[in-house]
């Protein structure tokens, strides 16, 4: 039976949010009673993740995740939802960003900026069809290479997101240059449409920076715990310069003993926002096999 006043979409990230892949440790009951909650729920799922499609499939397996019924994946330029015959991409959405870039995809681009130096295109697997991917040997360039890019584009008319940032493991410019409205939040707009939901219906969770224009929408959110301090402090202003900082939850940890972390904070953040599915949570008892 469903819970009463439980979300109708819960949307998370994947990567230390929903995965234990970070060095906090795992509540291990969070997982096992996520899974419970949604069998009993009516809650639609959503994972919202820079993976493209093939490595979510992988971490679902990995991980021994409940099956969604949506994947945004490559940070938002890529929707599929889970039909009778498996993932199919979301035609509306993939439409919108067509028209961002005049009906072409990021091997049409590519040739724009070939010859920038310090841009190296990153795999063809990483790419995707509203995607350019590079990595930029000198993070030093961004200054000059950003504008440089931005002006290309807009020459050649067409609409686009540029996304930077480093990868601090090995020192590497990262950027993703997207059609216009490639997100994370426009993907989760574009659900809450299709659905005909509210925001009040949506519960979002991220833990990093990349989740950031989320989390502090319009739609109830929840910061796992092992979020860093810079990005805790980060999300806190950014809710407060959006005018709704009650719609963030930051997990604290201590919610039915567990530590706030990956699947715990989820937890917590649905027990703060959906009070009927709090009793029901502290209620609950996991199945013994």
């Amino acid at each position: 039976m469903p819970v009463p006043s439980a979300p109708a979409l819960l949307c998370t990230d994947l990567d230390r949010t929903l995965l234990p892949n970070g060095p906090q440790a795992e509540s291990p009951l969070a997982r096992p009673l996520l899974r419970h909650w949604l069998q009993h729920s009516g809650t639609r799922l959503a994972f919202v993740s820079g993976r493209r499609l093939d490595l979510q499939l992988a971490a679902i397996q990995k991980y021994d995740l409940p099956l969604p019924h949506h994947i945004i994946a490559d940070v938002g330029a890529s929707l599929y939802d889970l039909g009778p015959t498996g993932w199919v991409p979301n035609a509306a959405w993939h439409q919108q960003l067509s028209l961002s870039w005049q009906g072409q995809t990021w091997r049409d681009i590519l040739p724009l900026l070939t010859d920038l130096p310090g841009l190296q295109p990153q795999d063809e697997a990483d790419q995707a069809d509203h995607k350019l991917s590079f990595n930029v040997a000198d993070p030093g360039l961004r200054s000059a290479l950003l504008p440089t890019v931005s002006q290309r584009l807009q020459a050649a008319g067409l609409r686009c997101d540029l996304i930077w940032s480093v990868d601090e493991t090995s020192d590497i410019g990262l950027l993703d240059v997207m059609a216009a409205g490639a997100t994370k939040l426009g993907t989760v707009r574009c659900l809450a449409s299709d659905a005909q939901l509210p925001p009040s219906a949506i519960l979002c969770a991220g833990d990093s920076g990349n989740d950031l224009p989320l989390l502090t929408s319009e739609f109830p959110a929840v910061l796992v715990a092992n979020a860093t301090d810079a990005v805790r402090a980060e999300t806190l202003d950014a809710a407060a310069a959006a005018g709704h900082p009650s719609q963030l939850h930051v997990a604290q940890g201590g919610f039915l003993g567990m530590n706030g972390c990956y699947a715990a904070g989820i937890l917590e953040g649905i027990a703060h926002f959906f009070p009927a599915a709090r009793l029901w949570l502290e209620a609950a008892q996991l199945p013994t096999s």
